[in-house]
């Protein structure tokens, strides 16, 4: 065992172009970092730079004095949170889930979870979930939460809106729960199941609280995390990482209402004795900014992000493995609302590191828990992907 502890914490969306395979994907130059940093040439992100994030963007002027750096394309056939986690953790998906982008959901699952839940169900299209609520939530509130708002994204999500002193946190995720069980059916088969709990009286002031609650399908196999908890080693899960690997493999999790609060948690949690792996995810960057568009709230929060690093970086000691890394894309400044194909960074540091280098580009993200097996000496299985690059470090 090289580390005791190994901290990895995934900037949601935070992709940095260039992926192989982007035009299968209609995202042909399509570039999170690139262009957040092209509309604010200044960004504050000093701590990011000293890990080697400026180095894989021939643009920035900053460039490593810290750890190893290097990109990571995805080898699965999506580009959604539940395949880029899994795959982090040694799973590549083949099969992409289901999507109900074009037509909205069938009317037969419609019908059946209405007669289940009774309720009925407003809007079924894909939309931006901001944008619903301003179109609809005022339907819902004078039913008095007899009608909920469901609608899907380009994402394979099913997603149900229910304004918390109307309907309830408790009923909206009760109708959430019986919709998992309805898309659990192969014709119907969608990643995840989202509760989109909300406030507000009017258009001009509906918000989505931190509330959210995501029902994920369960990992199509045993992951890095399943092989680290069977060995006794810690698996301590921040943000959504429970939801997205549906509670398989994590030992306990936490719950945040921001990034902010996500990495307040993990230079906490850091500081607790345990041997294993601390897994957060930072969400706000992809809900709040990648997918509304929104380049200069994005920039902010990445500023924002930067400080809260630094401090970690300051409370590590000898014995801990920092790993910074994104799911997916999501450039704020592309057409659409959707993920976007791209690249990721891979930023790991220790203090005890003698170099700085940057490697060459590795072929998946499971690079990330391949890395975490050979580190606590486990052996990864045979079914899982990615290549080791403990020995880069020294």
């Amino acid at each position: 065992m090289k580390y005791k502890k190994i901290v990895t914490v995934v900037v949601d969306s935070f992709g940095i172009g260039q992926a192989k395979d982007a035009k299968d994907f209609n995202d042909e130059g399509a570039d999170t970092f690139g262009h957040i940093l092209a509309y604010r040439p200044n960004l504050k992100i000093d701590h990011l730079y000293q890990l080697g994030l400026g180095n894989l963007n021939p643009a920035a002027e900053n460039k490593q004095s810290l750890g190893l750096a290097f990109k990571m394309n995805e080898a699965s056939c999506s580009k959604d949170t539940m395949t880029g986690h899994w795959e982090m953790m040694g799973i590549k998906t083949t099969k992409p889930f289901k999507t109900f982008t074009e037509h909205g959901f069938p009317e037969a699952l419609i019908k059946e979870l209405e007669e289940k839940t009774g309720h009925e169900f407003i809007g079924n299209k894909s939309a931006s979930g901001t944008k619903i609520l301003k179109e609809m939530a005022m339907e819902e509130i004078e039913s008095k939460g007899h009608k909920l708002i469901l609608y899907t994204s380009a994402d394979s999500v099913l997603q149900i809106c229910g304004h918390e002193e109307v309907t309830g946190l408790d009923e909206l995720y009760r109708c959430c729960k019986i919709a998992r069980e309805i898309t659990m059916k192969p014709e119907y088969k969608v990643g995840r199941v989202i509760a989109r709990p909300y406030v507000g009286t009017s258009p001009e002031n509906f918000t989505r609280t931190s509330n959210r609650h995501d029902y994920a399908l369960s990992p199509s196999s045993a992951t890095v995390l399943d092989c680290l908890k069977d060995n006794g080693y810690s698996v301590y899960g921040i943000g959504k990482i429970s939801d997205i690997f549906n509670g398989q493999g994590i030992c306990r999790s936490t719950h945040s209402t921001s990034s902010v609060e996500g990495m307040q948690q993990t230079i906490e949690q850091m500081q607790e004795d345990f041997t294993g792996l601390l897994f957060t995810n930072l969400v706000d960057f992809d809900a709040k900014w990648g997918h509304r568009r929104n380049v200069e709230g994005y920039a902010n929060e990445l500023e924002s992000f930067d400080v809260l690093l630094g401090q970690c970086m300051e409370q590590m000691d000898e014995d801990t493995l920092l790993i910074v890394t994104a799911d997916h894309g999501n450039d704020p400044t592309y057409s659409g609302t959707d993920h976007t194909r791209e690249c990721v960074p891979c930023l790991m540091y220790a203090k005890n590191l003698k170099t700085c280098k940057q490697i060459n580009d590795a072929n998946s993200f499971g690079t990330i828990g391949a890395t975490i097996l050979e580190n606590f000496g486990l052996e990864k299985p045979a079914d899982l992907i990615g290549q080791s690059v403990l020995k880069e470090l020294n």
